[in-house]
């Protein structure tokens, strides 16, 4: 009896180890079957030339989908992107010898990110080219091709897109790296590299070449005449009294006998310089400065009152010039990081959906030249360029963590907050946009007239109430900024945001943050429906929640609601 009980015994313990090789066979014929599918041609180019890789950190276990209204947690921890030619602490992936074992990387990580309703149209098969492609050249951190605004859609670009944001900004030249980034510029920088080098296809479309690692594929947008140009993110930044010795310092001067604030901001932007300074027939270009502190500020009607004078007269020792933000980025703007030491206090960002709280950050960031983070993680934001949303919200790297949240647990795991507060019948219609149309869309007005909205309203506008009176009881340390103020004194306000986030900032910074406001991530406003989406019971409903909000407001002695919010 005891022979065949051991020669089971011995039976089955050989079958366990069968199972576990056959087991590890599977995985091993998977993973090299997935390899064999990304077919990506490995090349050989100057490997001291790449840039460094995305720093990933271990795959996530699950990642849900972020559809209509579904805001995803964050899983990702630790993570970490490299711009520019700095480096920063953290983990990191081992640095590649190979170009195709990086695309596998890039291929890895964009088929992690989750499609927003944005980004699930279907790709098409071909787009119009409407500049001149130029050629495949290198773009690292010592070769910079381009050095102007850069934009990233890591699921939709397209040469057409990239074209149509760099000609809208006022550059010539359009260039894209890596299927997915879309860089700017009035100026060609490096060498060229050879074009199988940028043999990656936009991620939006399947016939042009769209750069690859390291490398762009340039094209020449499309030339309009002087005049016809049409520049977004132009900004009258004021009237300014200044004297000879400093318009003297200007880098670039034009004379112009029929100058036009038109044709001044075009040679500007043409010399990359985002400040146009004029006075008829004299046009200078130069950098944001203290020199053009708001403080210094004369009343517009000076400048008009000189201009209205002989224009041959010469010049004073001190004169007024009117001063433009040309759409061309500062560079300082552009240079951003996550914080150098870990910060042991973490700082929410919090608002109600459709808040404006994505505009806030971009501010931020701009301003501090700081990452934010997020309590969620939200592709589309990353892929247009909040590289804090992959980051760990606890990770203590970021300047000030998003959020909606408004139980008292998640208010109190933060030991300071800005509570941003917005018109909830503005707030309300935004996140409809998005939950119908994504971050830059509109609803439709069918949509309006659906039955979700009414559904909407009367779920989401008691939430709106509850958030700001949740954080007000148990926010630890608040600073109370309304949107509407925000948008009416950006720089002020801007000021306090940077003090209560103790950050040193400079007057240049702030002057850069002005001049790029809006960035590329803003839904335009043109679009609205073609009729009052709100019944009388929604308002009457809606009106008694901005009463209460105001009131406790008042009763913590913070200054209420702005007076648009509701006829009083």
């Amino acid at each position: 009896m005891v022979a065949p009980l051991y020669k089971l015994h011995c039976l089955l313990k050989r079958a366990q180890m069968l199972l576990l090789c056959l087991g590890i066979a599977y995985l091993m014929a998977g993973s090299i079957l997935l390899l064999q599918r990304s077919s990506v041609r490995v090349a050989q180019p100057n490997l001291s030339s790449l840039p460094p890789l995305l720093s990933l950190a271990a795959p996530p276990t699950a990642l849900r989908a972020a559809g209509l209204g579904v805001r995803a947690r964050s899983r990702w921890a630790a993570v970490q992107s490299v711009s520019g030619g700095g480096s920063k602490a953290g983990r990191h992936w081992p640095a590649s010898r190979s170009l195709g074992v990086q695309h596998l990387h890039r291929r890895w990580f964009h088929s992690l990110l989750p499609d927003s309703p944005e980004q699930r149209a279907s790709l098409p098969r071909s787009s119009r080219r409407k500049g001149t492609y130029i050629g495949c050249f290198l773009h690292n951190a010592t070769d910079r091709a381009l050095g102007g605004t850069v934009l990233y859609d890591l699921r939709k670009m397209t040469s057409s897109l990239c074209q149509d944001t760099c000609s809208e900004s006022g550059y010539q030249f359009a260039g894209l790296e890596f299927g997915a980034e879309c860089h700017c510029g009035n100026r060609i920088s490096s060498p060229r590299a050879p074009e199988e080098d940028c043999s990656l296809v936009c991620r939006g479309e399947r016939d042009s070449p769209c750069g690859g690692v390291g490398r762009l594929s340039i094209y020449k947008v499309e030339e309009q005449l002087p005049g016809h140009r049409k520049f977004r993110n132009i900004h009258y930044s004021g009237c300014f009294k200044l004297v000879k010795s400093t318009i003297g310092t200007f880098p670039i001067y034009s004379f112009q006998p029929n100058l036009t604030t038109q044709s001044c901001i075009e040679t500007c932007t043409d010399k990359e310089l985002p400040l146009a300074v004029l006075k008829k027939p004299h046009c200078f270009c130069t950098w944001t400065s203290s020199v053009f502190n708001l403080n210094q500020q004369s009343e517009n009607q000076q400048c008009m009152e000189k201009a209205a004078l002989n224009r041959s007269t010469n010049s004073t020792e001190h004169d007024h010039y009117q001063v433009y933000h040309t759409p061309v980025l500062d560079s300082r703007c552009k240079e951003r990081m996550f914080l150098p030491q870990r910060s042991s206090s973490l700082v929410a960002l919090s608002s109600f959906p459709g808040a404006g709280n994505t505009w806030v950050r971009h501010l931020i960031e701009l301003v501090t030249g700081y990452y934010t983070g997020s309590f969620y993680f939200d592709g589309t934001l990353y892929n247009r360029g909040f590289k804090g949303e992959k980051d760990y919200w606890k990770s203590g790297r970021s300047i000030c963590v998003k959020t909606h949240e408004s139980g008292q647990k998640e208010i109190e795991m933060f030991d300071s907050a800005i509570l941003l507060i917005r018109n909830p019948y503005r707030s309300l219609m935004a996140e409809f946009n998005r939950k119908c149309a994504g971050h830059l869309g509109h609803a439709t007005d069918a949509q309006w007239k659906s039955k979700e909205w009414p559904e909407f309203v009367s779920s989401y506008a008691p939430w709106w109430a509850s958030h700001a009176l949740s954080w007000l009881k148990f926010g630890h340390r608040l600073l109370v900024v309304h949107y509407e103020e925000l948008q009416r004194s950006l720089l002020p306000q801007l000021r306090l945001i940077t003090a209560f986030l103790n950050v040193t900032m400079t007057e240049e910074r702030l002057l850069c943050a002005q001049s790029n406001q809006d960035g590329h991530f803003k839904r335009s406003g043109s679009q609205r429906p073609s009729f009052d989406p709100f019944t009388p019971d929604m308002r009457q409903m809606i009106d008694t929640f901005i009463h209460t909000v105001d009131q406790a407001l008042q009763s913590r002695n913070l200054s209420g609601l702005p007076r648009e919010y509701l006829p009083r």
